[in-house]
């Protein structure tokens, strides 16, 4: 078992609410995945874009750690 992490950003138009919701949604993918253990959940805020997405310039970075089987990254995909 091998420890990972992974750091996603999420659009600055959501509320708090839909922020939450979307993090949720990820965190229960993990665990269909089998994840084996969640380390850590992050929300790093509203952060500056190195480059325009989606005409965005700005997004939530959200950082999770966790323990997991290394066949776990193929699926992530």
């Amino acid at each position: 078992m091998n420890q990972y992490e992974t750091v996603f950003i999420l659009t600055p138009v959501l509320s708090d609410v839909q922020m939450k919701e979307a993090v949720e949604k990820i965190q229960r993918r993990f665990f269909k995945l089998k994840v084996l253990r969640l380390l850590m959940k992050k929300n790093w805020g509203l952060k500056k874009l190195a480059y325009p997405i989606q005409k965005k310039s700005t997004g939530f970075y959200q950082l999770i750690e966790f323990n997991a089987d290394p066949t776990v990254n193929y699926k992530l995909k």
